[in-house]
């Protein structure tokens, strides 16, 4: 008989790779599935109930919800259903909906209010316009990890495989009534702030810590939270924070990709524990990718650097799957990360949007379309 060894399986990963799940939802009167500037009766009302999980925004139409540190997936999932469950719950008693998409459909964001707060006045006073019309609607979500050191090397390396998660989550297709042609036009909105986009290389902490210290003394900034770049490593906590989701409709998309960011970190850690890493491009590459997904989302080619090819972005985002396929079973997330395979097959939400309003060729439909979706699940 063939004599057969067995591959040896390594023990789950405890209390490492923690998870943080914040999303930004839109609120919408009902009626018009216009945005309904009422945010603060929706943050006062969530105070007793969810203390510091629910905030305001600068603008009065949107609230944010953030989990506690999650262990694992299955305890981000409990969370981001439960916050959502209360947050409509809050909504409907003010007679309102809530939405999750990257933008509106079509409200007008020089019709919105902004919350009267001292930070936000300080931003408008600063930026004008461009805060004014930054009305869009975000994923982020944070990464336990060891201290700011191995923080910094994960977010060189994780660079690489920010288009990949970005291009599944797009979500934002259409702006002020039109179809802008791509498929997450939040981030060309959020262009216009400094400090956005695919960060540089950074040679250490050491490094991050010097240029975050340069410009609060030039003050360019008063703290290290206005460096909003699409990963950042967290001012205050030792968390990789992953930003250039739009917010996905479903519950389901939310937690595949943060499924998705959680197993990328695990496995750069991993590599360096082995003396290996991920090889690093440079931002002007990796922008490249980046615009193609805002493009085309998952339906266009991304840039293969290694083989300087164009390739499919599904047959890409497979390959992603087969690099953290090592470690999905000891963060205990495959059933999540399975979603991502529905999401290839049905689309992301902007593709969803698109569909809707191709087929009945009316806006508000698909403002409708998107209340629906987001409110799916948490009965």
């Amino acid at each position: 008989m063939k004599k057969t060894t067995r591959k040896a399986v390594r023990p789950k990963f405890k209390n490492e790779f923690t998870l943080g799940i914040e999303e930004e939802f839109q609120i919408i009167d009902p009626e018009t599935f216009e945005l309904k500037s009422h945010m603060h009766k929706i943050v006062e009302g969530g105070r007793t109930l969810l203390k510091e999980q629910v905030k305001d925004e600068m603008h009065q139409a949107v609230v944010e919800v953030g989990t506690n540190i999650c262990h694992n997936i299955s305890e981000a999932r409990q969370d981001v259903t439960h916050l959502r469950r209360m947050v409509a719950s809050l909504a409907g008693k003010q007679g309102l909906k809530i939405a999750a998409a990257g933008t509106h459909p079509f409200s007008r964001w020089q019709d919105q209010s902004i919350t009267d707060h001292p930070r936000y006045h300080e931003i408008v006073k600063e930026m004008q316009d461009a805060a004014r019309s930054n009305l869009i609607f975000g994923l982020h979500v944070h990464v336990g990890i060891k201290d700011r050191e191995q923080g910094v090397r994960l977010m060189n390396s994780a660079r690489y495989f920010l288009p990949h998660i970005f291009a599944l989550s797009t979500n934002s297709p259409f702006w002020i009534g039109r179809d802008t042609g791509f498929k997450s036009y939040r981030v060309k909105v959020f262009d216009k702030f400094p400090r956005t986009g695919i960060p540089d290389y950074f040679s250490s902490a050491a490094a991050f810590d010097s240029y975050i210290t340069l410009l609060v003394k030039t003050n360019c900034i008063d703290n290290g939270k206005k460096i909003w770049y699409d990963i950042r490593l967290h001012p205050f906590f030792n968390t990789i924070e992953f930003r250039i989701c739009d917010v996905p409709m479903l519950i389901d998309e939310t937690i595949a990709l943060a499924a998705l960011m959680q197993a990328i970190i695990a496995k750069l850690v991993r590599l360096q524990e082995s003396n290996l890493d991920f090889r690093q491009y440079g931002r002007a590459l990796i922008n490249e990718n980046k615009w193609r997904a805002a493009r085309y989302g998952i339906h266009g080619k991304l840039i293969d650097f290694g083989k300087q090819a164009e390739v499919n972005t599904p047959e890409l985002i497979h390959e992603l799957l087969e690099f953290v396929d090592d470690v999905v079973d000891e963060l205990g997330s495959r059933n999540e990360l399975k979603y991502i395979y529905k999401i290839l097959e049905h689309g992301t939400g902007a593709d969803r949007q698109l569909e809707v309003y191709n087929r009945t060729h009316d806006i508000k439909k698909v403002a409708e379309y998107i209340v629906e979706q987001t409110n799916k699940g948490i009965e």
